[in-house]
């Protein structure tokens, strides 16, 4: 059994365990990524955590290069999903970034459904594609309606409180946060309208944001519901 069979091909039980190991090390990592998180950690709690997270770095670079020989269109692999994934989830370990992408490798988890041949996952998978296809030109349209609005209730809002609120609504650029927060329907509550008007306003920006928030889960709904109908015709 040569390196490829075992790297590229799960139909094997040396290929299935070497899959499922590394899917072991990921939610390890993911694990280890969190604990570092908590305040008032032991030194040497901390030195196993960097032990642990130095072991398994060197294991996915060692996978990494193995995926990188045995792939036989090299460049397609490195600029692939899961080869820039396996990639620049190392790289900030060995030049010592600022920025920490560990977390980013939460998404290897995804070749389970590989590892598995699962047709249902493939089945879906393909269906989501097709349906995003599908619905492309109402996505890009939906897209710049929502960039036209934000904007549109940025100046909005600032004409209405800028002479109230001077502070929370320098500009234009700075209510754009409460356009985000509002059109959305999330509402922190960290800027607020105190003018009638503005209040008013903000009343008709959310019930705008209720429906930004329900169209793209139409559209994608429908899309799939028509992806799915075709298949079964």
């Amino acid at each position: 059994m040569d390196i490829k069979s075992i790297v590229e091909k799960n139909d094997t039980l040396v290929g299935r365990i070497f899959d499922l190991s590394l899917q072991s090390l990921i939610l390890i990592s993911i694990v280890t990524l969190s604990i570092e998180t908590l305040p008032n950690l032991k030194q040497s709690t901390l030195k196993l955590l960097n032990i642990t997270e130095a072991v398994i770095v060197s294991i996915f670079t060692i996978e990494y290069l193995l995926r990188l020989y045995v792939a036989d269109k090299k460049l397609s692999y490195i600029f692939s999903f899961y080869g820039l994934i396996d990639l620049i989830a190392i790289i900030p370990f060995y030049i010592s970034a600022g920025i920490d992408l560990r977390s980013l490798r939460v998404f290897r988890l995804f070749r389970l459904a590989q590892s598995f041949k699962s047709i249902r996952y493939s089945k879906a998978m393909r269906r989501f594609t097709q349906a995003f296809m599908m619905a492309k030109e109402e996505f890009i349209l939906f897209g710049i309606l929502t960039l036209i609005l934000l904007y549109l209730s940025a100046v909005g809002i600032y004409y209405l409180e800028h002479t109230a609120q001077p502070e929370a609504f320098k500009s234009i650029f700075h209510s754009l946060w409460w356009g985000v927060t509002t059109l959305t329907t999330v509402g922190y509550g960290d800027v607020y309208p105190v003018t009638l008007g503005g209040r008013i306003f903000t009343f008709c920006i959310l019930i705008i944001g209720l429906g930004i928030v329900a169209i793209p889960a139409g559209i994608i709904a429908s899309a799939l519901s028509q992806t799915k109908k075709s298949q079964n015709d």
